[in-house]
C-alpha cells in the first residue's frame, strides 16, 4: 500500500512558490498578532484583571472560525480529519505545565508567540521574555530524564478529542463551543466595561451579524455531518508503483490507482507468512502483528509477540494506531482464515491508518506453512469458516514451536513482496496567539 503524503519539505523543494506561500502565511500572522496589540505586555497582561480582554477576544475568534471550517471541510468529505495531527494529551504534565505558563504570562506580560511578536517590533521585554524561554527549554531538556516517567506517563490518554470524550457526534462539539464562545465575548465585553470602565457603544456594530453567522455555520456544520466509515472506505483509493518484467528489454515501472476493494480482489494487501516472518527481522519497517480473533481462540494459539485486538474493539484502539507508532510501523492483521481480518482491513484504511496488510490465510496458512513438524498441533476436518482448523492438546498460546519459527533455519525463504511503506504525516507544533 503506497499512497505517499510527502513532507513539507519535500513539497518545498519540488515547487520553490511553497516558500512564497509560507512567507506570505507568516507575515499575515505576525501582522495581525501586532495590530491585535499582542505584541504589548501591558494589553496582554491587562486581560489578567479584566480590563483589557481583546486576547481571549481574538484567540477564541480564531479557534471557532478554524474549527467551523475544518470540520465543515471534514463533512463536505474534502478534509480527512484522521490526516491532521492531534497532540497526544498528557493531562497531570499539561496541567502543570499549563499553571507554569500561567503564571509566567501574568508576571512577564508574554506568552511564548507573543513575547516572538514583540521582540520582533524592538521592544526590550518582549526579547527578554523570548530569552528566557530559550534558557527554560534548555532546563527542561537537561533535567527531562530525572522526571521522564511521570512526563510521559502520568495522566496519558493519546489522540483524544472532545466528541470522544463526551459521545457526541462532532457537530455537536461545534455548536456547544461556538456558542460557548459568544457567551464568553459577550462575557468578556460586560466584565470589559466593569473593571476596565470600557465604552461599548463604541465598539464595531457589525459584531452581532458576526455572532449571528457565526452560529449559523455551527449548526450547518451539525446537519451536514461527519461522513461514515463506509463512506470514507467507499472514497479510498490507493496508488502503487509497480514493476513490470519484459521480455528482452528493461522493466517498465508504472503507478497505478486502485479502489480499496480492487486492492483486496486483486490480493494486492495480503502477504504470505513467508513474508510476515521475514518483517519480524527487516530493519526498515516496525511490524505490529494484530490478531482480531476471540480471546479464545488468541490463548488456544498464538504467534509470538502478536497483540490480541478482537474485531469488534478495533475501533478502540484506532487512535492509538494514528498517534503513537513510527512512520515505519507496518500493522498485519490476522483471523483464523481471512474473514475477520479483511474486515478489521477496511475499518482501518477508512480510519486512515497507514501500511495494514492482511496474513495470507490467517492463522491456520502460518501454523500450515510454519507448523509441518509439530505432531502435536492436528487438523481439525469439523473446522468451519474463519475458525482455527487444528486441534490444540492445551491452550498454550504462542509457546507451540510454530508460534516463533526459526530464523536459521528459514533464513533462505523466498516471497514475492507486497508491503509498501506509506509515508506517514509529520507532527506539527502548537502555541498560543
Amino acid at each position: 500500500m503506497n499512497f505517499p503524503l510527502p513532507s513539507l519539505v519535500a513539497v518545498s523543494a519540488a515547487n520553490p512558490w511553497t516558500y512564497v506561500l509560507f512567507a506570505v502565511i507568516g507575515f499575515a500572522f505576525g501582522y495581525t498578532l501586532e495590530m491585535s496589540g499582542f505584541g504589548d505586555s501591558r494589553k496582554l497582561a491587562a486581560q489578567f484583571y479584566f480590563t483589557e480582554l481583546t486576547v481571549l477576544k481574538v484567540m477564541f475568534t480564531a479557534i471557532v472560525v478554524a474549527m467551523v471550517l475544518l470540520f465543515g471541510a471534514v463533512g463536505l468529505g474534502l478534509l480527512d480529519f484522521s490526516q491532521v495531527w492531534v497532540n497526544p494529551t498528557y493531562l497531570a504534565s499539561g496541567i502543570v505545565g499549563g499553571l507554569i505558563m500561567g503564571v509566567g504570562f501574568i508576571v512577564g506580560g508574554f506568552c511564548p508567540t507573543t513575547s516572538l511578536a514583540s521582540a520582533s517590533t524592538g521592544k526590550i521585554d518582549g526579547m527578554m521574555f523570548m530569552l528566557g524561554g530559550f534558557v527554560g527549554a534548555f532546563l527542561f531538556g537537561e533535567t527531562e530524564q530525572y522526571f521522564t516517567q511521570w512526563y510521559n506517563n502520568a495522566g496519558y490518554f493519546g489522540r483524544v478529542t472532545l466528541d470522544q470524550v463526551f459521545g457526541i457526534p462532532l457537530g455537536a462539539v461545534v455548536v456547544l463551543v461556538v456558542f460557548m464562545a459568544l457567551f464568553m465575548f459577550w462575557g468578556a465585553e460586560q466584565l470589559e466595561r466593569i473593571f476596565g470602565k470600557k465604552d461599548l457603544s463604541k465598539e464595531p456594530k457589525l459584531r452581532p451579524v458576526g455572532a449571528m453567522l457565526l452560529a449559523a455555520a455551527a449548526f450547518a456544520v451539525f446537519f451536514i455531518g461527519s461522513p461514515s466509515l463506509e463512506d470514507k472506505y467507499n472514497k479510498l483509493t490507493f496508488t502503487r508503483t509497480e514493476t513490470i518484467e519484459q521480455l528482452n528489454a528493461d522493466p517498465i515501472t508504472e503507478t497505478k490507482t486502485y479502489t480499496a476493494d480492487e486492492m483486496l480482489s486483486n490480493r494486492l494487501v495480503f502477504i504470505t507468512p513467508a513474508e510476515a516472518f521475514k518483517a519480524k527481522y527487516n530493519q526498515s519497517m516496525n511490524p505490529v502483528y494484530l490478531d482480531v480473533r476471540s480471546e479464545t481462540d488468541y490463548n488456544l494459539y498464538h504467534i509470538e509477540d502478536a497483540v490480541n485486538v478482537p474485531a469488534e474493539r478495533m475501533t478502540e484502539v484506532i487512535p492509538v494506531l494514528l498517534t503513537e507508532p513510527p512512520a515505519n510501523t507496518v500493522y498485519i492483521l490476522m483471523s483464523n482464515d481471512e474473514a475477520a481480518a479483511v474486515q478489521a482491513w477496511k475499518t482501518l484504511v477508512a480510519s486512515s491508518v497507514p501500511n495494514v496488510y492482511i496474513l495470507e490465510g490467517g492463522v491456520n496458512n502460518w501454523i500450515a506453512f510454519f507448523g509441518n513438524d509439530d505432531k502435536a498441533l492436528q487438523p481439525d476436518p469439523n473446522a468451519g469458516d474463519d475458525q482455527l482448523g487444528f486441534v490444540f492438546p492445551a491452550a498454550l498460546g504462542s509457546r507451540y514451536e510454530s508460534c516463533s519459527p526459526n530464523p536459521i533455519e528459514y533464513e533462505s525463504l523466498e516471497f514475492e513482496a507486497k508491503i509498501k511503506l506509506q509515508l506517514k504525516r509529520d507532527k506539527s507544533g502548537g502555541g498560543c496567539g
